[in-house]
């Protein structure tokens, strides 16, 4: 069942991983950039922005690469546990935390890599290993990502 799961997710992202039809837009605004505040629309969020000291700044606030780890690891969590259970399996106790660096690129810009670390403590190896290649061709940050970006997963 695991194997169908890779499978199939596999054909989908080697075909087109845009979605077909949208079922949910996030919208935020930022004031003042990395030194600012910000907000979503529906309330949920409003938090204060500052660079890290690594960058310049005080640190005193969250920071763009803070909130992208959040809003991947929760993801390719949740994809995660939903193929788990497609394919029959019960992935309570298991947890993904994510590391987003950022530093320069060659284009004089910047680049982000990340580091998913993913905890299956009931599993054996080689399940965990394929559950997480599969919940990385289905996660919307993964699929985002792809290519993109430096994306490396360390199961332990």
């Amino acid at each position: 069942m695991i194997e169908e799961t890779v499978e199939s997710a596999a054909v989908a992202v080697s075909v087109d991983t845009r979605p077909t039809k949208i079922a949910y837009v996030a919208e935020a605004t930022a004031h003042g950039g990395r030194d600012g505040y910000v907000t979503s629309q529906d309330g949920q969020i409003e938090l204060k922005v500052a660079m890290p000291p690594e960058l310049g700044g005080d640190g005193n606030g969250t920071n763009p690469e803070q909130l992208f780890a959040a809003g991947y690891s929760s993801c390719f969590h949740n994809a995660l546990v939903m193929v788990g259970r497609r394919s029959g399996y019960d992935l309570s106790g298991s947890t993904v935390a994510a590391k987003v660096g950022i530093g320069p690129n060659q284009h004089r810009g910047y680049g982000l890599a990340v580091a998913l670390s993913v905890s299956l403590p009931v599993l054996d190896a080689d399940i965990a290993a394929k559950l997480v290649d599969a919940a990385h061709e289905v996660c919307p940050y993964s699929n985002a990502t792809r290519g993109n970006i430096d994306v490396t997963i360390l199961l332990g």
